[in-house]
């Protein structure tokens, strides 16, 4: 475990991954600081096994966060809220943001492209501030002071699709052919890729701006797995850590922290992906609707917007339920497995239009 005992871990996460530990060919465990308990599998730790586990992977194979410099001309952040395209639904076949599709569609899988998806995923339009590590910076070519935009999202129901064939066989069990799920898995990844691209590409055009090319300077799944030094190296909410750089992902009222990994082989080569829940959804949607209101919540303590036509997703992700991402990140600096980078402060959060969309289709 790579955390300070300061930091908050449910013993139901330990237990799961002492459990994971147990299993067939497993050669090592890392859990990260934002470890938090999973279905069937700790959220938040890195897994070596000589066997290959679709289950410890999850259903959204290639889930990860990108980051993309972007350039507006004018930044009023209420206005800008209003403007963000409804990522519930594929863009129509004539939008130009199509233009980023290039040489085809990862398994031909084209539904869901250019969706955000719901859960914890986001997009987040943000400023980057607290740079502490300038060389790391200019490497990425960011300043303080620069808007970036922020991508979460994975590969939809195309993942689901290939967790679901394999468990509805094999249950919990490896895999019969870890080759022929690799393809697979591949697959996966280079589509949430292109989803992160195309969302960015989307969102920009909204909002009148500018991401250039479309490249991001971070783009990292943190849940995939890959072939390393013999053994099959499995990260569920954990991304690569050895010599890349990460973005953290706070909450939608905190910072978050563009990082450099460095971890080394006692973390698995890995880092936190982000705060890691400290409440389950049933626990958050009580407590947060006890305490707040909607127009609360469409607010945070920083001044930034949150676009969310669903409530009970409102209460859900709500702040409080998520862990401190100061002390994740510094757990993780405190272990030598990061350097901070920056920290990047949210101007407004998108997770769904959701019900507004509706509202707004049926007065048109």
């Amino acid at each position: 475990m790579f955390a300070s005992p300061a930091s908050w871990i449910e013993s139901d996460a330990l237990d799961q991954c002492r459990q994971v530990a147990a299993l067939d060919g497993m050669r090592h465990v890392a859990g990260m600081p934002d470890l938090h308990p999973g279905k069937g599998a700790p959220i938040g730790a890195a897994m070596s096994s000589t066997v290959l586990y679709p289950l410890l992977v999850g259903s959204d194979i290639g889930c990860g966060i990108a980051v993309f410099p972007i350039r507006l001309k004018r930044v009023a952040p209420e206005k800008l809220a209003a403007r963000f395209p409804d990522l519930d639904r594929t863009p129509e076949p004539d939008d130009l943001a199509w233009s980023v599709v290039d040489g085809g569609i990862p398994a031909g899988h084209r539904d869901g492209l250019g969706t955000v998806g719901r859960g914890n995923h986001f997009v987040e339009l943000a400023r980057i501030d607290d740079v502490r590590d300038h060389g790391h910076a200019a490497r990425l070519g960011l300043s303080g002071g620069d808007l970036v935009l922020i991508v979460h999202s994975g590969s939809r129901g195309l993942g689901e699709r290939i967790l679901r064939e394999h468990t509805e066989v094999h249950g919990a069990g490896p895999a019969p052919d870890p080759d022929a799920y690799l393809a697979r898995h591949d697959e996966a990844v280079a589509w949430g890729h292109l989803n992160r691209r195309l969302i960015a590409t989307r969102v920009a055009r909204a909002l009148g701006g500018d991401i250039a090319d479309g490249t991001p300077v971070v783009d990292l799944c943190h849940n995939s797995v890959e072939v390393r030094d013999g053994a099959y190296l499995h990260r569920k909410g954990a991304a690569p850590g050895d010599g890349k750089d990460v973005l953290i992902a706070g909450t939608r009222g905190t910072r978050s922290f563009l990082v450099a990994g460095h971890a080394g082989a006692e973390a698995n080569h890995s880092v936190a992906h982000g705060a890691g829940r400290k409440m389950s959804r049933a626990d958050a949607l009580r407590r947060n609707k006890a305490k707040h209101t909607v127009e609360e919540l469409s607010r945070t303590p920083l001044g930034s917007y949150v676009v969310c036509g669903d409530r009970q997703l409102l209460f859900e992700e709500a702040p409080a339920a998520y862990k401190r991402i100061e002390q994740v990140v510094g757990d993780l600096v405190e272990h030598g497995l990061a350097t901070v980078i920056a920290a990047t402060v949210p101007l407004v959060t998108y997770k769904t239009l959701g019900d507004t969309a509706e509202q707004g289709r049926r007065r048109r």
